[in-house]
């Protein structure tokens, strides 16, 4: 793909401020005026902004698909060099570094605009100019304010305030167009376009590039075609089915996007031909979750709270609008997501800096209800009850020594016999369609005891309270789920240990009263504040409290021998992991946006469990309905003392007890245990 004839048109409106831009940084560079760390500041980012400029110039002479393989890693290099782990603590993408050498206000600024200027390392690499040019410009900007005085950090604030709000614009318009508009996928450009089985592709991401990531590729590369066919048959099967049993019409859609990690490009480009073949385009996204240096990502998550006030959240509300209205017909055509996740990446423990950017309480506020409008924007705007997703995991080389053998046993889980889970966790439902409550107890050291109050069935014959879920929208198969009645779930969910969006939890604890988080800690760190802080982050995103959005029970019994026989439990992913025991979720239920549209089991029982009493606020005050958030977290078997569901009255009927299932008709999956 020819990306300056794909943006020439984009990028004639900037090429000439481009060009300016990059001048006026050469001469920042060669500029001796300004002296100590903030020369060497200046030095360290305009050296970088030249490397993105060296990237531009090879792919406008096409010199970048010419380089060799030690030529092209060594440009990756020395774009991600002052970020890598051995060098990040003296960098000025580090805010501890950038403050202690340069102050509170000026290290806080220059590291975030240092930072947005990373950001546009695909923009280089894809010729995106016009998108290139905002950040260069703040940054010579602000050059030419500090070689002046380097006191006035009220006009540098300033000035980045004012490029927040003029890129918005563009940067909402990109964020959209992405749903649909082939040009701008670059991710898609790399795995249409490249000789995968020639390396030099992984270099051009905008990612540093280990020996992680090409040990992936060669792994890929290596796999035979049949075993390719069958895992992107389980994949976009699971996506088809996914339609059918929510009697949607896939056939009104046009794009699916095809979310994978590096090194998985193989997989991804088999299943876009696949998704071709039932009339959808293909767009791929690049999973950033794990990235070299994740402290350095975790670092500077609120950047913007140096301009977010109640304004700028208008300002941003106000474009998303704008824009989504101008894309509507093309945002209608959205199928859903088709992840491709990854599992048994080293344990990430971040540390909270003093010197980051921090969210003051009234801005916290703030957040937590500009991302829950955006995320109502977004869902209307994509006709979010109009499509579905799918889901599947797969292990990478972090794993350990026996990589390959958990990989096979992952693709054997991700294929287990659909219809015989059907068969018993329906047993499971019919005990839980005739109980008022579900009582759940963790055994040894896990303190769980805990009430869930269920939806009370008007038309037994006809309705259901759980849904059967089996390997369709989440691979594999294995669970069944509801959403609790929120007044009477009372009591204390507790895991010793639980890994959540690839952060580990320490003691995690969690206490409900009438179904909303009444309180929370962990032992992540010493100080309790430090650990109710991390909690009210990651998993109540802000919030003062949310509700219990989802109750399950999972049934397979395989995957949790699995993490057992590899001591692989605390790295496999939530997807899998939610199905090794019962499950909670923290925050809007599984079918946030979609309540009126109607589910049914495949026994063709509707499930009627779709709301609970802050859903239903969506028909008087949408924004008390929703909270932007579901956090699955997990009680394994082996910490689990017992599930029994009471009808009204009173009468007990056990499900799990002492981990091992016991209700009758469900004994078969107590055989993986044995094995």
């Amino acid at each position: 793909m020819n990306f300056v004839e794909l943006f020439k048109k984009e990028n004639s409106k900037f090429l000439k401020e481009y060009e300016e831009c990059i001048e006026k940084v050469q001469l920042i560079k060669d500029d001796k005026s300004v002296e100590g760390q903030l020369r060497n500041y200046f030095l360290e980012v305009s050296d970088f902004i030249l490397n993105l400029k060296r990237i531009t110039d090879n792919v406008e002479s096409g010199d970048i698909e010419k380089m060799s393989l030690e030529e092209i890693k060594d440009l990756n290099k020395d774009i991600f060099k002052d970020i890598l782990l051995e060098n990040y603590d003296m960098s000025f993408a580090n805010p501890s570094f950038a403050v202690s050498t340069l102050g509170k206000e000026c290290g806080e600024a220059l590291s975030l605009i240092y930072t947005k200027l990373r950001d546009r390392i695909e923009d280089a690499f894809s010729y995106k100019i016009f998108n290139m040019v905002s950040p260069i410009k703040l940054f010579v900007n602000v050059y030419e304010v500090l070689s002046k005085d380097e006191k006035s950090l009220e006009e540098v604030k300033s000035i980045i305030t004012k490029d927040a709000y003029d890129e918005d614009s563009l940067k909402t318009e990109l964020y959209l167009r992405r749903y649909f508009d082939t040009s701008l996928n670059y991710s898609g450009h790399i795995i249409k376009n490249s000789d995968l089985n020639d390396l030099r592709y992984l270099y051009k991401y905008d990612s540093y590039i280990t020996e992680r990531e090409v040990k992936i590729a060669e792994f890929f590369k290596n796999l035979s075609q049949k075993k390719i066919d069958d895992m992107v048959n389980t994949y976009v099967s699971g996506y088809v089915r996914g339609y059918e049993l929510a009697k949607l019409d896939l056939k009104s859609k046009k794009y699916v996007n095809i979310y994978y990690s590096i090194g998985f490009e193989r997989m991804a480009k088999y299943a876009g031909i696949e998704f071709e073949k039932i009339g959808l385009t293909p767009i791929y996204t690049l999973y950033q979750e794990y990235f070299t240096n994740r402290q350095y990502k975790y670092d500077h998550r609120y950047d913007y709270g140096i301009y977010f006030t109640d304004e700028y959240t208008q300002m941003r509300m106000k474009n998303l609008k704008e824009i989504s209205e101008k894309y509507s017909d093309e945002l209608g055509l959205y199928a859903g997501p088709a992840a491709i996740e990854t599992f048994g990446e080293e344990t990430f423990e971040p540390k909270n800096k003093e010197e980051a950017i921090s969210l003051t309480k009234e801005q916290l506020k703030l957040d937590s209800k500009f991302k829950r409008e955006f995320g109502i924007t977004i869902s209307k705007a994509l006709k979010r009850s109009e499509t579905s997703f799918t889901i599947i995991a797969y292990p990478t080389p972090d794993i350990g020594e026996d990589f390959e053998a958990i990989f096979n046993e992952t693709v054997k889980l991700n294929n287990l016999d659909n219809k015989l889970y059907a068969e018993i966790q329906q047993t499971i439902i019919d005990a839980l369609d005739k109980g008022d409550y579900v009582h759940v107890l963790g055994m040894g050291e896990n303190k769980t005891d805990l009430k869930v109050n269920l939806y009370k069935l008007k038309d037994p014959e006809k309705e259901t309270i759980f849904e059967n879920c089996t390997a369709d929208v989440n691979i594999p198969v294995g669970e069944v789920f509801t959403s609790p009645v929120l007044k009477d779930t009372n009591g204390k969910l507790h895991v010793t240990e639980v890994f959540l969006n690839g952060l580990q939890y320490k003691d995690l604890e969690i206490d409900l009263k009438d179904g909303m988080i009444d309180k929370y800690t962990c032992k992540n760190f010493d100080k309790e504040e430090d650990n109710l802080k991390f909690v009210k982050e990651n998993i109540l995103f802000n919030h003062e409290t949310v509700p219990i959005g989802e109750f399950a029970i999972g049934t397979n019994t395989t995957a949790y021998v699995m993490g057992q026989k590899y001591n692989i439990q605390g790295k496999l992913p939530i997807l899998i992991a939610e199905k090794t025991g019962p499950h909670f979720a923290m925050g809007d239920t599984c079918y946030s946006m979609s309540e009126d549209h109607k589910v049914y089991n495949p026994n063709g029982k509707e499930i009627v469990a779709r709301d609970n009493e802050c859903s239903i606020l969506r028909k008087t005050d949408m924004e008390k309905a929703y909270f932007n958030c579901h956090t699955d977290i997990t009680i394994p078997y082996d910490e689990l003392g017992e599930i029994s569901v009471y009808n009204k009255k009173g009468e007990k009927t056990v499900i799990i007890k002492d981990g091992r299932f016991v209700l009758p008709g469900t004994e078969k999956l107590n055989e993986a245990f044995e094995k």
